[in-house]
C-alpha cells in the first residue's frame, strides 16, 4: 500500500476524563501527516467524524441500561465504519482518537465483513460487558463488543454479530484487567501477552509469535493505545498505569511488525493533551506510527 488515509474521531464520550477529544489535533500538530509523507506515502487527510460535545448530552444519553452516552457513541462509530468502508482497497487507514470506544467503528469499517486480525496494544483489555463493568463507561467494552459480547447495540455496530474470531486477536502490553474481564478473556481463549510475558519473553519473541499467528490473514489491524507506554514515557493519557513499555520496546515492536509487512490499518488513540507535557505523548505516538509504517534507522 502506498496510500494512507487519515481520519480523526475527536470523541471523549466513552471515558470518564475530559481532553482526549483533542487527540486528533495533537497528533496532527505533532506532524503526523508530514512524517508519513516523508516515508513515501501519498497522504489524504479526510478530516474528522463529527462528534457531539459532552455538555450537550445527558449523562447516559437516554439509555435505560445505564451505558453512558451509548447512542452518540454508536452513531459516531457507525459513521466511522461507513467512511472507512468507502475507502479504496489500496489505502491504509490511520484513525486518530479520541477515546478507545472508536475501535468498534474502526475495526468494523476496515473489516468490511471479512476475516480480520487484530493486534491490541494497550495497558487495558477493554473486555468488559455492561454486567462486568465497574463504571458503565463504554471505553472499557469495545474489544468484547467486537467479539460478540455485551449489549447488542454495540455488538451489531457496523453490521450484525461479531467482527472478530478469538484466534485472530492478540493483546500485547496488558497490565490492568478487571476481574470480570479476566474471566471473559479466559473463556474466549484470546491470546494475551501481559507485561509479565514482555519481561519474561522479550519483544522479539512476542512479535514473532504474533506474526506467526496472524500472517495468514489478508487484513491485520493494529490498535495502539498510548497508555501501553510507561507514564514516564507518555504522561498525556487518561488512565496511566505504571510499569508499561519503554520507548525502545515500543519502537522495536512496531519495527518488527513493519518488517513482517502484515499491517493494513491502524488506530492511534487516547492521547490527552490536557494531561501531556508540551505535546510529548503525541510526538512519541507519531514516531511509533512511523516505525510501524516502515521508518528505518538505516
Amino acid at each position: 500500500m502506498d496510500k494512507v488515509a487519515i481520519l480523526g474521531v475527536p470523541m471523549d464520550l466513552g471515558a470518564g476524563r475530559r481532553g482526549v477529544d483533542m487527540g486528533p489535533s495533537a497528533l496532527r500538530y505533532a506532524r503526523l501527516n508530514e512524517t508519513i509523507k516523508n516515508l513515501g506515502y501519498a497522504v489524504h487527510d479526510l478530516g474528522d467524524v463529527e462528534v457531539p460535545v459532552v455538555e450537550t448530552l445527558k449523562i447516559n444519553g437516554g439509555d435505560p441500561g445505564g451505558l453512558h452516552h451509548l447512542e452518540p457513541i454508536r452513531a459516531a462509530c457507525e459513521e466511522l465504519a461507513r467512511r472507512l468502508g468507502e475507502l479504496p482497497e489500496d489505502a491504509l487507514p490511520v484513525v486518530l482518537g479520541g477515546d478507545h470506544s472508536i475501535s468498534m467503528g474502526s475495526v468494523s469499517g476496515v473489516a468490511r465483513g471479512r476475516r480480520t486480525g487484530l493486534i491490541w496494544i494497550d495497558a487495558h483489555a477493554d473486555f468488559n460487558t455492561p454486567e462486568t463493568s465497574p463504571s458503565g463507561n463504554i471505553h472499557g467494552m469495545p474489544l468484547a463488543a467486537l467479539m460478540g459480547l455485551g449489549d447488542e447495540r454495540l455488538v451489531n455496530l457496523g453490521g450484525a454479530g461479531p467482527k472478530l474470531r478469538p484466534e485472530d486477536v492478540v493483546l500485547v502490553g496488558v497490565r490492568s484487567v478487571d476481574p470480570g474481564e479476566r474471566r471473559l478473556l479466559k473463556e474466549a481463549g484470546v491470546t494475551v501477552y501481559t507485561m509479565k510475558e514482555v519481561d519474561r519473553m522479550g519483544i522479539p519473541t512476542i512479535a514473532a509469535n504474533v506474526v506467526a499467528q496472524l500472517e495468514r490473514l489478508d487484513r491485520v489491524h493494529v490498535y495502539f493505545d498510548a497508555d501501553v507506554l510507561d507514564p514516564s514515557v507518555a504522561p498525556g493519557v487518561g488512565t496511566p498505569v505504571p510499569g508499561g513499555l519503554t520507548y525502545r520496546e515500543a519502537h522495536l515492536l512496531m519495527e518488527l511488525f513493519a518488517d513482517a509487512g502484515i499491517v493494513t490499518s491502524l488506530d492511534l488513540v487516547e492521547v490527552n493533551p490536557i494531561l501531556d507535557e508540551r505535546n510529548r505523548t503525541a510526538e512519541i505516538t507519531v514516531e511509533l506510527a512511523a516505525s510501524l509504517l516502515g521508518k528505518k534507522i538505516l
